[in-house]
């Protein structure tokens, strides 16, 4: 057997993945620099967790602000049928595999800057091994961009953390189109992003409600996808939004409160108005979707799932008694795993990639990466790049709105970084609120709410967020 061959490289940037994250930040530093990039990634294709995921999926937000800067993934309409109907495209994942791809091969190798390495291994100390050859390349860098920290999972390559007998017909997300036969039921187990696909491909392909048991050990409040539209003709749903949840949290006399207030301005929604929510993961939906998904009666909200036997489900708080012939779906998978919490942005030829405003990751990547490219020293990076936290608790909702709006009034006040806000088409709307007409009487209203209520909305979210961590040293 020959020795395994070692090469070695230089280069300015070492992106470790290819995912979304990692390809809007390659392609910012592309732009605005004049630097070399290797990318280095385990999958065969860029496009990170995509690769794994499974048939029917789409994005959940619109099309318009995902990507990369340099090349637009809309197809700059609005549907006209289904459940996301009124609403701006959502790209599906071929469409998205598709998309990266072309990104690679069209911009980034042509550049005579950037070198792909699909298929490897990253060892670490700039060192990756490729899957098939076994050659090992050492690479002399000036920054490593670890584009892995927020480790996205999918169904196809989770491990439950519950017992499942042999017996019994368990599948992951990616499966269930390959049924053929009619089950005596679909039980599907968790009850955030990919529970929410999994009922909604059901209810799409005509199975019955009644023949749907979801199974959900927190219900969690819900985004309403009306929201997070981009076109001007959207503005009072888009910024209105955003409006009306500063003031609810500006007039809010509890947490409790203002998440009453936040769903009472249409901010929030959720599956069952009798059931208080106790997660957030950010998930977003339209409301005709969340109309389908109240067909769905057989709800179990016993706690997390403990065992699945060939006659039962056992969980935390009980059991209910299942067949041999119902089809179980794995759904239970985190988006982000082993998430360590917020490390900083930038840590000397280290550059760890997070969010910097709520739900955008891709977005947050390109702004790093701008950062990266017009800020000089390591503290002013990271007084610009302050780490939105990922959420999960209702708690975490308010830590990540304070960060956000943090971020925000920083960037406000930066000329340059303004500019650059409204020309990256990722951003999404800060090019709308510049644009609009001062003689638009109603969407000025919106703005001077808007602003009105976000030092008053900070100042309480900072009390509420103290009050709570007081309480939790108790």
């Amino acid at each position: 057997m020959t020795k395994n061959i070692t090469e070695k490289l230089k280069t300015n940037y070492l992106i470790v993945g290819s995912g979304a994250m990692g390809m809007a930040f390659a392609d910012t530093i592309l732009s605005e620099t004049d630097a070399n990039i290797i990318l280095v990634d385990r999958f065969a294709k860029p496009g990170g967790h995509w690769n794994s995921a499974y048939p029917f999926v789409t994005l959940h937000q619109p099309s318009a602000f995902y990507g990369v800067p340099s090349k637009e993934l809309s197809q700059g309409r609005l549907d006209t049928l289904g459940w996301n109907k009124g609403l701006a495209d959502l790209a599906t994942g071929a469409e998205i595999m598709a998309y990266y791809e072309d990104v690679m091969r069209q911009r980034f190798l042509p550049s005579g800057r950037v070198k792909y390495f699909p298929l490897c291994d990253y060892k670490g100390d700039g060192e990756f091994e490729h899957q098939l050859s076994g050659t090992t390349y050492t690479v002399d860098y000036d920054k490593l961009v670890n584009c892995t920290y927020l480790n996205t999972t999918v169904p196809s390559t989770h491990t439950p953390n519950f017992d499942v007998a042999d017996s019994v017909r368990f599948m992951a997300l990616n499966e269930l189109p390959s049924i053929t036969d009619v089950p005596d039921g679909y039980f599907i187990i968790g009850g955030g992003k990919t529970g929410i696909d999994a009922c909604l491909w059901l209810l799409e392909n005509g199975v019955n409600p009644d023949l749907i048991t979801w199974v959900i050990s927190r219900d969690a409040w819900l985004l309403d996808r009306k929201s997070t539209q981009t076109g001007i003709e959207f503005f009072s749903d888009t910024i209105g939004a955003q409006a009306g949840q500063f003031e609810a949290i500006a007039n809010a006399a509890s947490p409790e409160d203002m998440f009453d207030r936040l769903e009472a301005c249409g901010y929030f929604l959720r599956l069952d108005t009798n059931v208080r929510p106790q997660m957030f993961h950010g998930a977003t939906i339209s409301q005709l979707e969340l109309e389908q998904l109240r067909r769905i009666k057989n709800i179990i909200r016993m706690g997390h799932v403990l065992k699945i036997d060939t006659n039962k489900i056992t969980l935390k708080q009980g059991e209910v008694a299942t067949t041999p012939n119902t089809v179980f779906v794995d759904c239970s998978a985190s988006a982000i795993k082993d998430y360590a919490g917020d490390v900083p942005v930038f840590n000397g030829d280290l550059i760890t990639p997070q969010t910097v405003r709520s739900y955008q990751p891709v977005f947050s990547a390109s702004f790093i990466a701008h950062i990266e490219a017009c800020k000089d020293t390591e503290a002013e990076k990271n007084e610009y790049c302050k780490v939105v936290p990922l959420p999960d608790t209702l708690h975490d909702y308010m830590r990540l709105t304070l960060a956000f709006m943090m971020n925000q009034q920083k960037w406000g006040q930066d000329a340059d970084i303004r500019n650059w806000l409204q020309g990256n088409r990722l951003d999404g709307f800060s090019k709308v609120v510049a644009n609009i007409d001062k003689e638009d009487s109603e969407k000025m209203a919106i703005l001077g709410k808007l602003r009105q209520n976000a030092m008053p909305a900070a100042m309480k979210l900072m009390q509420f967020i103290a009050a709570a961590e007081t309480e939790a040293r108790k």
